[in-house]
């Protein structure tokens, strides 16, 4: 972790999907923002697991919050679960796509944005328009 930044948490169903978006995060963020993972089953396979959630989110939180994006369906509720199930203080799950909102997370954070900054440019990162 770099600083007292923002973090991200990438939770995704498929670990390949979450280390891609990490790859294309970091060289278009600079790199100045930790980006932790998420992601994959017990198995190796598909899935999404509390547990790797909870130490993704303890290694990302460096005193200025954390910004939790999910890829979809259960990962959502996985992460839902938990933040209920726990005081998780300055973590924030945002609706937000997952490629497009991740980057403009780790943009916005890598300025030294405050939380509240970071969860509103990946939020409006479903606005951007592509024609």
């Amino acid at each position: 972790m770099v600083g007292n930044l923002v973090g991200l948490v990438l939770v995704s169903h498929s670990r390949t999907l979450a280390e891609g978006v990490r790859e294309l995060v970091g060289q278009i963020g600079g790199g100045e923002v930790f980006v932790g993972i998420a992601a994959g089953g017990p198995d190796g396979g598909l899935g999404t697991s509390a547990d790797r959630v909870a130490a993704a989110l303890r290694e990302a939180d460096g005193g200025a919050g954390v910004v939790v994006l999910p890829d979809l369906g259960s990962a959502v509720l996985t992460v839902r679960a938990l933040l209920l199930e726990e005081a998780w203080p300055g973590v924030r799950l945002v609706d937000a796509p997952f490629v497009e909102g991740a980057v403009a997370a780790a943009v916005t954070a890598g300025t030294g944005a405050d939380l509240e900054a970071v969860v509103a440019a990946a939020e409006e990162a479903r606005n951007v328009r592509k024609l």
